[in-house]
């Protein structure tokens, strides 16, 4: 956990893609070996420090709700694992790049729909409701404030975008021509009946989730399956229940805390535009983020 993986480098499997997080191996024709560095993006910017430990608590967190909404547990869905070790499929000299960070998936069809659902007003959402009282363009109560619960869940889909490009908020009419409405309407309520689970659970352990973000794929039968990782920080907001007010920004344990200085970092004497190359993350930025995943998964899991 403390020696920091920026980039993995498997010899023995031919490389699939590198995501902002993860090395993707193909292993025969129908899976996937899944490898979480430490990379850290944000604002669809990967920085060049990593943050030690982060990829085996955002692996080990992913598998946590796999086993809690998946046929294991509450059956919300089926899901990508296939249950074999990762070690598995990689030389022996390469284990220690892949244990505890990994998830040997099946290789499904994936959609090009990220399923964003939120609980709450924050972050961009909270911006646009206060220029015209819509999240994504779904219209909301008047009177809401800063972190407000919303009423019930809302489900603003974006469209997946290039490594380096920003996701673009899309409307569920828009996902209807996508993937068309049998499969939009499905992946819309199953994404909900996740969160609304997810978010019961975490509130118990002193967790409020704003908001979070699923990623759907196809497997040859054309069931649809969740994969890719689910509510960890990274594709998550999680607050603190016990800081928790309505009318603020509540501190969260996710890579808020990295945005929050990229907001007011420089790069070259000038402010940073948000396109790379980042600003080099200062130590001290790197470490207080190494513990906040920490927090979060300790909280969540006991």
């Amino acid at each position: 956990m403390n020696l920091a993986l920026h980039t993995s480098a498997l010899q023995s499997l031919p490389l699939l893609a590198r995501g902002k997080v993860r090395d993707n191996y193909a292993v025969g024709t129908d899976r996937i070996l899944m490898v979480a560095s430490d990379r850290l993006s944000a604002f669809d910017v990967i920085m060049g420090e990593p943050i030690p430990g982060k990829g085996a608590l955002l692996t080990q967190m992913a598998l946590f709700w796999f086993d809690k909404l998946g046929p294991k547990g509450l059956n919300l869905c089926p899901i990508h694992l296939t249950g074999d070790a990762p070690e598995s499929v990689v030389a022996p000299s390469e284990v220690p790049q892949v244990t505890g960070r990994s998830m040997l998936v099946k290789r499904l069809k994936p959609l090009p729909v990220e399923a964003v659902v939120r609980g709450y007003l924050a972050g961009s959402g909270w911006k646009e409701y206060q220029a015209g009282g819509t999240v994504c363009g779904v219209p909301l109560p008047a009177g809401l404030h800063n972190a407000s619960k919303l009423p019930c869940p809302i489900y603003t889909p974006a469209a997946k975008a290039a490594v380096g490009e920003h996701d673009e908020n899309i409307t569920f009419a828009r996902t209807e021509q996508m993937v068309g409405p049998d499969l939009a309407a499905r992946i819309r309520s199953i994404s909900i009946a996740l969160y609304e689970a997810a978010a019961a659970f975490a509130l118990t352990k002193g967790i409020i989730i704003a908001d979070t973000k699923f990623e759907f794929g196809l497997d040859a039968d054309g069931t649809l399956t969740l994969m890719d990782e689910v509510l960890t920080p990274d594709s998550s907001r999680f607050w603190p229940l016990e800081h928790y007010q309505e009318g603020g920004n509540p501190p969260s344990y996710d890579k808020q805390f990295v945005r929050d200085w990229l907001e007011t970092a420089q790069l070259d004497g000038k402010p940073w535009d948000k396109t790379p190359p980042a600003p080099p993350v200062p130590d001290a930025v790197i470490q207080k983020t190494a513990a906040k995943y920490q927090e979060a998964w300790e909280r969540l899991t006991g």
